[in-house]
């Protein structure tokens, strides 16, 4: 997955932290829905995604604004993905929402 493509700060990243279940279950479709779902929202910046072979995940979404990280939770189809995930896809996650204040990297 390339690096997201972020404007200059501030902007907010959500830290998504998992520790998956066995078995898929539907989990592949329904992130892949769920990517393009956020795409769609108002305020999406941008997400980057990694998963080991251990079932551990880190993704971080970006966003333009509090408000708009809000408008993502509170969307109907991404709270049914987040209760399945509850019951069923993870063993454990941890939600993380901090403000992005400096960005900086580099390309090859």
């Amino acid at each position: 997955m390339p690096t997201a493509a972020t404007p200059k700060p501030p902007y907010y990243a959500v830290v998504f932290t998992s520790q998956r279940s066995e078995g898929d279950r539907g989990y592949a479709s329904v992130a892949r829905r769920m990517e393009e779902l956020a795409a769609g929202q108002p305020g999406f910046l941008g997400i980057e995604s990694a998963r080991g072979p251990d079932g551990f995940g880190i993704t971080v979404s970006y966003w333009t604004s509090e408000e708009a990280i809000a408008g993502w939770k509170a969307n109907a189809e991404h709270a049914a993905a987040q209760e399945a995930g509850r019951s069923t896809w993870y063993s454990s996650f941890a939600i993380r929402v901090a403000r992005v204040e400096r960005a900086y990297g580099s390309a090859r």
